[in-house]
């Protein structure tokens, strides 16, 4: 057990502060206690918190491990006009180049920046067409080594022909035979309905969910209407993706009203994720009409939520209705969207210890002032998940952080050679 002395908790969902040692229990169903006896003989190490602010750890409602290495990459051979170029010309490109290794490293490399910045659970959405057996196990073994907690799925798609995505639902099934998941789709205008129907039998068979990109771009919709005759979430509701709790839409940029409707009135979750909505030029993320059950990710666009939560707010001033609580809101759904859907990995003894240097006080009233002004990664002083210390002193603890990076800097450089 891992004993916190002299912290200020702060409760993630009532943002009451205490004054206390705490004692955190490992595993999955591990506990905490407040200032528990001094003769506990179980505690393997003390961490001296004075002047630290301890609460939950973070987690993430949408990541991309598989765009890891492409950070400084060549510029495409074509200049991407709209984001249907941008998908062909880049992200396409690099996924159809991946093979194991480079997974591997991708994989690592996303884990160890995520812990550092206090993320603890990743639900992540994959896509490696011409590597695609045994990959999520690949991924998943490769959070497990750093700490970090995941619910995986394998974007599952036509655009590479029916053997392929014929691929991904057997790995999806094999994945989920052993671990927990979900059922990933890549996005209506890849997807056959011959693949979604398999897809969403498929998540009937293992209880799970369906994982979609969902209205992103305009070009999505516009596909769906001149194939299908009906917009995307019609399509998705007739197939029965929206019946499930455990589904996840992301993005949800171009709905319209009856759309927006059918969402609000089902069990299924949004996810927007902001800085990749301006980046991609695909519009912005509109909450009006969608109820309640949305959350926050960052669509492999970088490991750091807080960013993300300060994007969506900054963001939201001219397209969206979001306010300080609301922002704060999101940013934390992901953990009733896990723990309501009985997901494990998130329990209370996930923390995140924050040396914030903050000029001004802090207290319960002005907590969110500081949340979107002040608290930024660069806090983030160690991290505990499933009850182990996977970050001290801001640095990775179970792996060797260096000797990873440098591999993944080899693996970056295949990657590109080869999609050149």
């Amino acid at each position: 057990m891992i004993l916190l002395k002299n912290g200020t908790y702060i409760n993630w969902q009532t943002l009451e502060f205490i004054q206390a040692d705490i004692l955190i229990e490992e595993g999955e169903h591990g506990k905490i206690y407040f200032n528990p006896s001094e003769n506990n003989q179980s505690v393997s190490e003390v961490i001296d918190c004075t002047g630290k602010f301890i609460t939950k750890s973070f987690a993430n409602g949408h990541h991309h491990v598989y765009s890891a290495l492409a950070r400084g990459m060549n510029a495409p051979k074509k200049n991407p006009e709209n984001f249907p170029e941008i998908l062909e010309y880049v992200w396409w490109t690099l996924d159809k180049a991946l093979d194991p290794e480079m997974i591997r490293s991708s994989a690592l490399a996303t884990a160890i920046a995520c812990a550092k910045n206090g993320v603890t659970f990743v639900i992540d959405h994959h896509a490696s067409p011409f590597a695609v057996k045994g990959s999520l196990e690949t991924i998943a073994k490769a959070f497990d080594e750093v700490g970090v907690k995941h619910l995986l799925c394998y974007e599952i798609s036509d655009r590479d022909g029916m053997e392929i995505a014929q691929q991904g639902l057997d790995e999806t099934a094999d994945y989920l035979s052993k671990r927990q998941g979900l059922v990933g789709l890549h996005a209506s205008f890849t997807v056959g309905d011959s693949t979604l129907k398999k897809a969403v039998e498929l998540a009937l068979q293992t209880k799970s969910g369906i994982h979609v990109h969902t209205a992103e771009d305009k070009s999505d919709e516009d596909h769906c209407e001149q194939h299908y005759h009906e917009r995307i979430i019609n399509r998705f509701a007739k197939a029965g993706v929206l019946e499930f709790p455990k589904t996840i839409l992301g993005h949800c940029i171009h709905l319209d009203k009856n759309e927006r409707d059918l969402v609000k009135n089902s069990p299924a979750w949004i996810v927007q994720n902001p800085e990749s909505n301006l980046n991609n030029s695909v519009g912005n993320f509109k909450s009006a009409g969608l109820g309640p059950s949305l959350m926050m990710g960052t669509d492999g666009m970088h490991s750091d939520m807080l960013r993300s939560a300060k994007t969506a707010f900054f963001s939201g001033h001219n397209y969206d209705t979001i306010d300080y609580g609301e922002t704060y809101r999101r940013f934390r759904n992901v953990h009733h969207y896990l723990h309501s859907n009985n997901f494990t990995g998130d329990g209370e003894n996930n923390l995140v210890v924050l040396d914030y240097d903050t000029p001004t006080p802090l207290s319960s009233t002005n907590f969110y002032g500081h949340f979107l002004f002040g608290i930024e990664s660069r806090h983030v002083e160690h991290v505990i998940s499933g009850g182990k210390l996977i970050v001290k002193h801001g640095r990775i603890t179970k792996v060797d952080e260096k000797k990873i990076l440098a591999e993944s800097r080899i693996q970056a450089k295949r990657l590109w050679d080869k999609m050149s």
